[in-house]
């Protein structure tokens, strides 16, 4: 009996031991709380100080890059009181360039660069890049052309039902100018796409379009022997607006065979801001978002986050855009812009091995330069030291 009893007085002191080593004050580890904790006492304070460095993110739908890219800017850029990034759930390009001009509270999104040029060419908002600034080029977006086997090439959709996501997305506008441009013409189905793949494979669609950063969520998910990539010719008509791409077996091996790859083009993506006015706090808190995004790109580029941040450079420019003065001040500081007197010389090398190889229009861009800088110092660090 005595052993028992002083086996529950030992086990008493440790439980009461750890509890007080292991209580914890939730003000004191949750900006949350702390914020909430003080509310009837300073409301006026907290919500000034919770406001200054917050800034809005329009993203994308709901399993599309977007929405991962806004998820990952929130996990780096979070810094308390400091700055903190809120990712908004969006429904795509044409309706985040209207969220950025018209909704309140949005600081800036994630569009497509052939969304504006196609309302200005359509003529439906007028030198609408005016109102807009560009923070950096993000990544290129692939177009995935999902189709029964018997469609072998685009014009085979002549006359068929092709889905192309919903209105307020930019895959049907990427859609509508590719298929002007090449002369086709199909019946457009407006459905959300995780509807459409369901109807393709029922068979009540021709074909599935969706114009995402691959690998993409849906595609990837697609096991079906009666289903396959519609190649997308990198045709003079697209040359003027668009990128070449391929998709290949390690992006979708349940589509493409081992070690084949599928021609395509992309469309940039784009960090765009409202036109704020200088000396204002839109324009501030902008230009706080920027020292510290800039700063930590190369903390994107790691894992765990979308491996289309590798894509991502920053001096990349867009015709037709301005970018946002202070992330252009920012860059012009930018000491990894300094090269040697043998650069060019290596980065001549470095496109002839790639013609080589059979690239498909290396250099052909020059909006797209950066990307092809950041390839470059790939393949340098690989070279011998004599080269």
């Amino acid at each position: 009996m005595k052993r028992i009893f002083a086996t529950a007085l030992l086990l008493a002191s440790v439980a009461a031991a750890s509890g007080e080593q292991t209580q914890v004050d939730p003000g004191a580890v949750s900006e949350g709380l702390k914020a909430i904790f003080r509310y009837g006492s300073g409301t006026r304070e907290t919500g000034g100080r919770l406001n200054a460095n917050t800034v809005t993110v329009m993203s994308g739908t709901i399993g599309g890059t977007y929405v991962q890219f806004g998820a990952d800017m929130e996990s780096v850029l979070d810094d308390g009181d400091n700055l903190r990034v809120l990712s908004i759930v969006g429904r795509g390009s044409v309706q985040s360039v209207a969220d950025i001009l018209f909704l309140k509270g949005v600081d800036m999104g994630i569009v497509r660069s052939d969304t504006l040029d196609y309302l200005e060419k359509k003529g439906y908002a007028n030198n609408i890049k005016r109102q807009f600034t560009f923070i950096t080029k993000l990544y290129n977006e692939e177009m995935h052309v999902i189709a029964p086997k018997s469609i072998q090439k685009l014009q085979d959709l002549e006359g068929k039902n092709v889905a192309v996501d919903l209105p307020n997305g930019g895959t049907f506008v990427t859609w509508l100018t590719v298929f002007e441009r090449l002369g086709i013409k199909s019946n457009f189905v407006y459905i959300e796409q995780r509807i459409a793949y369901d109807k393709l494979r029922k068979g009540e669609l021709d074909a599935v379009i969706a114009v995402q950063g691959k690998p993409s969520k849906a595609p990837s998910q697609i096991k079906d022997d009666n289903l396959h990539f519609v190649p997308v010719d990198y045709a003079k008509a697209l040359q003027a607006d668009y990128l070449p791409a391929v998709l290949t077996s390690d992006d979708y091996p349940n589509l493409i065979e081992k070690g084949q790859q599928i021609d395509t083009i992309a469309a940039p993506a784009v960090l765009a801001a409202y036109n704020w006015a200088p000396n204002t706090d839109r324009y501030r808190r902008l230009q706080h978002f920027v020292e510290a995004f800039f700063g930590k790109i190369n903390n994107f580029q790691q894992p765990p986050f979308h491996h289309k941040w590798k894509e991502v450079a920053l001096h990349a420019t867009l015709p037709g855009w301005v970018r946002f003065r202070p992330a252009q001040e920012w860059l012009d500081r930018d000491p990894s812009r300094t090269v040697g007197p043998n650069m060019r010389n290596n980065v001549e090398q470095f496109l002839a091995d790639r013609r080589a190889e059979g690239a498909p229009g290396v250099g052909a861009k020059p909006e797209d330069r950066e990307a092809l800088f950041r390839q470059f110092l790939e393949w340098q660090k690989k070279q011998p030291a004599t080269r």
